[in-house]
């Protein structure tokens, strides 16, 4: 287990300034000699970072998951749905890339007119 770690810091008496570095000035109202030391405990890293675990839960391999082909949506070009296994995604995200000048704003301009015509709302970024 790890234990709980110190960091430091440095205060201004004068106007509050907290700062990692001790300095013999404040840099932030200039008072000389007025920054102390200040040590502060932070939980250790097994403490930072717990999840609550639901113990109802039980773990599965992805074989066992079942695959559901209804949530596709056809984009209206026979081979760009090939290409996404079956069509898009509902809520999903498609990044395209490519050389320039391959193509790539031309297809999903066809594929967001094919949608709206199928009244879909599409957003193009």
């Amino acid at each position: 287990m790890l234990r709980p770690t110190q960091k430091t810091h440095f205060l201004c008496q004068d106007c509050g300034h907290s700062s990692p570095k001790w300095n013999g000035r404040c840099p932030s109202c200039h008072s000389w000699g007025t920054l102390i030391e200040f040590k502060e405990e932070s939980p250790s890293a097994s403490k930072q970072y717990r999840i609550p675990v639901n113990t109802e839960s039980q773990i599965s391999t992805l074989d066992e998951q079942p695959i559901s082909d209804g949530s596709r949506i056809s984009s209206g070009l026979s081979e760009f749905d090939r290409v996404l296994g079956g069509g898009l995604v509902a809520g999903s995200v498609l990044l395209l890339a490519g050389d320039p000048g391959i193509g790539k704003s031309t297809i999903l301009l066809q594929v967001a007119n094919s949608l709206t015509q199928q009244g879909k709302k599409v957003l193009y970024l």
